[in-house]
């Protein structure tokens, strides 16, 4: 199986079908060398990697994206951790390592983000 493939695999089951079909739709001919890119490298070979679990990867990415101010990606990471086993303890536990080792205002904001992300997702499911 190609690389692009597995990453195709592995995307869907970490952030859904649905997310991946909009993105997929969104593509166009200027970004999709990004999109192959990231499928290939991020998906393909870094989240296929068994090495540790998709949960444990879900905290570190959520934890990387808050310390490094990279807060637009967080609501997408947080909804992907039904589908990793993360669950809102872990996610908590990341953003308090952010606090303590990048900041407090940085985790500050990314638990306002996964707080707004769960209050949508609940009264999505209502």
């Amino acid at each position: 199986m190609s690389r692009y493939d597995q990453g195709m695999i592995t995307r869907r089951s970490v952030l859904g079908d649905a997310h991946v079909d909009r993105a997929e739709a969104g593509k166009s001919s200027f970004d999709a060398p990004f999109q192959e890119m990231i499928t290939e490298g991020a998906w393909g070979t870094l989240w296929s990697d068994d090495t540790i679990s998709k949960r444990e990867r879900s905290m570190l990415t959520l934890a990387l994206l808050a310390a490094t101010g990279n807060f637009e990606e967080i609501p997408m990471h947080v909804r992907a951790c039904a589908n990793t086993g993360a669950s809102r303890e872990d996610i908590l536990q990341a953003f308090m390592h952010v606090a303590v080792y990048a900041g407090v205002p940085k985790a500050n904001h990314a638990i306002k983000l996964a707080k707004q992300t769960f209050a949508e997702a609940e009264g999505a499911a209502t």
